[in-house]
């Protein structure tokens, strides 16, 4: 046998067995890939109505010459379907040095509140969901429940929240008192959303779900096969959720059939993993994973579009406005990208993390460190113009004439400088 036969085959097994053994690695460390499906079964899963009547819808009010209330709701975490986080249109300017009122509610809250007709809906970690009128802060009722990391969603005559303790429960938004409650078999972090009568929320036993937002009954439940702390979003026919698993479900919302699912990868050997809520702006899915990594997804096919970064670790839903998406990482800088191509318009530094969603007013975008501050930035130039000295995770939500934030464990509201009075 020639010499050079004599080193190059031995070499060749060397290198036919190193191959062997990495693709043996990679499919023990990556996770198992699933394309999930409807789950008919929900043996572990009950529904209970209350015997109470259901809440009859409240009547018109009365024309008034000046309203007392703003009239836009932000019905949900994220202010619309689409969890864009953003009222781009506002014009109440920033916020103005007085407060309207304040209200201490002796807990924190993770997320921030939903708000119609006047009234705030909130709630705080340790297990209460409050109504507080959003013209004096005072509490009109409080409902104790389990851990809650979400914002209530808002659905006329109910208000509907989700628990840790894995429920999902409806309740009268005039009095608070139960009107049906879902128990999952998993955690629920997930902010609940409706949209035509269906109310869609995931959990961590891996499900989305889709229930009637009258009596919870559910109408389908797909099981993506990994744990969901993310609140979904819908456009159009689509619901899209993501997941720990590093997948992003995008399903038919009346039927819950799957329209698409991507895997994102990390590496050549992981997943990536998702907390953060997609957003959309009906174009392009967009997410942040645990990782850092920002992605931005096809919204008709799943494709993955573009991929950037914010330093350190990334929980913030996106907030997009007027082809701009706003993220935040631990590195405590908050990064504008360009929506259609991911490119880095400018970036803010402060001293601490992001961890909370920013949001969109006007001109303005605001978010919050957990080193208890709170920050307004201008969107043209990227300029700190606003500050505050409290702060910890989602700062808050804007209506047309005032921003209401929850911080610190106090609710806060400002008129914008700019309103009409």
């Amino acid at each position: 046998m020639p010499r050079a036969l004599a080193w190059i085959i031995p070499a060749v097994a060397v290198l036919v067995v190193a191959l062997g053994g990495l693709a043996v690695a990679i499919a023990i460390v990556s996770p198992n890939r699933t394309e999930g499906a409807l789950d008919t079964e929900l043996s572990d899963v009950t529904v209970t109505e209350a015997t109470t009547p259901a809440p009859r819808p409240r009547p018109e009010p009365e024309p008034e010459p000046e309203p007392t209330a703003d009239e836009r709701c932000w019905p949900n975490f994220g202010g619309d379907p689409q969890r864009s986080l953003a009222r781009p249109n506002a014009t109440l300017g920033l916020p103005a040095s007085r407060l309207l009122w304040t209200r201490a509610l002796g807990d924190y809250m993770e997320y921030p509140p939903s708000y119609c007709e006047g009234v705030l809906y909130v709630n705080t970690f340790h297990g209460a969901t409050y109504a507080i009128d959003a013209a004096t802060g005072n509490v009109l009722w409080r409902r104790k429940g389990g851990v809650h990391a979400s914002t209530p969603a808002i659905d006329g005559p109910r208000v509907i929240v989700s628990s840790h303790d894995g429920t999902v429960t409806a309740l009268d938004r005039s009095s608070g008192s139960e009107l049906w409650n879902v128990q999952t078999a998993g955690k629920v972090e997930s902010s609940p959303l409706v949209v035509d009568g269906l109310a869609y929320f995931g959990s961590t036993d891996g499900r989305l779900y889709a229930v009637r937002s009258d009596t919870g009954r559910i109408r389908w439940a797909y099981q993506t096969g990994g744990r969901i702390n993310a609140s979904p979003s819908v456009y159009g026919r689509r619901v899209c959720v993501s997941t720990y698993a590093g997948s992003i479900f995008c399903l038919d919302r009346t039927t819950g059939d799957r329209i698409w699912s991507t895997y994102v990868r990390r590496d050549a050997f992981r997943y990536e993993s998702f907390y953060a809520s997609p957003s959309t702006d009906g174009a392009r899915i967009y997410c942040v994973a645990r990782s850092g990594k920002v992605v931005a997804l096809d919204a008709r096919s799943g494709r993955l579009l573009w991929t950037s970064r914010v330093g350190g670790y990334g929980y913030t839903t996106p907030a997009v406005a007027d082809g701009r998406v706003f993220v935040g990482g631990f590195d405590g800088k908050l990064r504008a990208l360009r929506a259609t191509s991911g490119a880095e318009i400018w970036q803010v530094d402060t001293p601490g993390r992001i961890l909370g969603a920013p949001f969109v007013a006007g001109g303005y975008v605001f978010f919050s460190i957990l080193e208890q501050k709170t920050y307004g930035v201008r969107i043209a130039d990227g300029q700190i113009v606003w500050r505050l000295p409290m702060g910890k995770y989602s700062p808050g939500i804007v209506t047309e004439r005032t921003y209401y934030l929850s911080l610190n464990g106090r609710l806060l509201a400002f008129r914008g400088r700019d309103a009409p009075s």
